[in-house]
This record gives C-alpha cells, sequence and structure tokens, in this order.
C-alpha cells in the first residue's frame, strides 16, 4: 500500500519535469513516456524485487535530452538525460539512495549509447523503452522520424532490399531488418522477448503488404 501511494505521489511530479523538457517531438512525447511506464509497471509484476519508484522515475525521465538520430552526439543523449534527471529530482527531493540507480537505467536505455543494464530497473526500463519502437505505433513513429530526417518511405523499384544493401538513411521500410529486428533480440526480459516476437512479427506483416502495394 505505502508504495503505491508513493508512486501515485510521485508520478505528477515526474511529469512536470518531462513536460517541461518536450521538444516537440512527436515520436518522444508524454504519451510515448506513458506507455514505456505502463509496460515497465507491467513488467515489475513479474519481478517484485525491483525498485519501482526507480523504474518509474527513469521511465518518465529518460528522454530529457532527447536529440535527433542524425545528430553527432547521439550516442550521449542518454548519459546527458541521466545527468538532468538527477539534477532535477534532487532538487524535487528525490530519495537520494535511488539517484545512482535512476541513473544507470537512463543512461543504459539507449540502444545508440550500447550501455549493458546491470540491474533489474535498467533492464526493465531498457525493454519497456525499446518495446515502443515496435507493432503499430512503433511502426508509426518509425515513419514520423523517418520523414523528420527527410527519409523516402522506400526504394521505389527494390523495397525489400533484394539486389542493393539496406539503407535506412535513405529509406524509412529499411529501418525494419537493420534496427527493429536486431532490437528484439535485444530484450532482457521473458515478458520483453515475448512481446518483441510478437509486435516484430506484426511490423514484417505490414512490411510485406505495404511492398505488395508499393510494387503494384
Amino acid at each position: 500500500m505505502k508504495m503505491r501511494e508513493d508512486l501515485a505521489a510521485l508520478r505528477p511530479q515526474l511529469i512536470l519535469i518531462a513536460q517541461s523538457a518536450d521538444t516537440g517531438d512527436g515520436a518522444h512525447d508524454l504519451s510515448h513516456l506513458e506507455r514505456v511506464w505502463k509496460a515497465a509497471n507491467s513488467m515489475l509484476a513479474h519481478h517484485p524485487e525491483a525498485d519501482a519508484m526507480v523504474v518509474m522515475a527513469a521511465s518518465y525521465l529518460h528522454d530529457l535530452v532527447n536529440l535527433p538520430k542524425n545528430h553527432p552526439d547521439r550516442a550521449r543523449a542518454s548519459a546527458m538525460a541521466a545527468d538532468e534527471a538527477v539534477r532535477e529530482l534532487q532538487a524535487a527531493g528525490y530519495p537520494s539512495t535511488k539517484l545512482a540507480a535512476v541513473h544507470h537505467a537512463i543512461e543504459a536505455h539507449s540502444y545508440s549509447a550500447n550501455i549493458p543494464p546491470r540491474t533489474i530497473e535498467a533492464r526493465i526500463v531498457q525493454d519497456a523503452d525499446r518495446l515502443d519502437a515496435l507493432g503499430p505505433v512503433g511502426l508509426a513513429r518509425m515513419f514520423h522520424v523517418g520523414g523528420q530526417l527527410g527519409r523516402a518511405l522506400a526504394h521505389p523499384t527494390d523495397p525489400m532490399g533484394m539486389h542493393r544493401q539496406l539503407d535506412d538513411g535513405a529509406y524509412a521500410l529499411d529501418h525494419i531488418e537493420l534496427k527493429l529486428a536486431r532490437i528484439a533480440g535485444t530484450m532482457q526480459t521473458d515478458g520483453g522477448r515475448a512481446l518483441a516476437a510478437t509486435r516484430l512479427d506484426w511490423i514484417r506483416r505490414f512490411r510485406d503488404e505495404f511492398v505488395a502495394d508499393w510494387s503494384a
């Protein structure tokens, strides 16, 4: 009961902090943070040893610094976000004994940073964030980001890359095999692996139907 009350009190504070850093990126907005927390909270039911306050804080604050995919400092964004999260949490009176765990969970969530998650909290947050890159919402986010970066939807004559090297810097559809399929293979929890496989299967079915229409 006490933990539920603590989480209920913490959530609005985290939302205010997250909203103060909103850059207007539709793929990394409050709805994304809410989905990450929802997925992470579901995983917590299977990992009672995890600290829910750490997971909640990292879920809502992991994108405090959100750099574009093509930014030269992209690989450092999660470390920068972790530093900013600690500063904001300290100012908000968050328990100091949990700050290092939050910092690590945020720093390790990023695919670009390639930092192995050392704690169950970090593994849960990493899985929850990556799950939002898969399935119907993940696909919508992929095309949204592709449009922001000026990428074409797909190669005009070879969308599946049967006779060329895949290039997701030029074609959004190529991102499915170059990145999303790999993400599914990085899941750290049993629940994350099961959901990732289901969502990746959905994306590939969509891609096959897309290609059939594209090439008609």
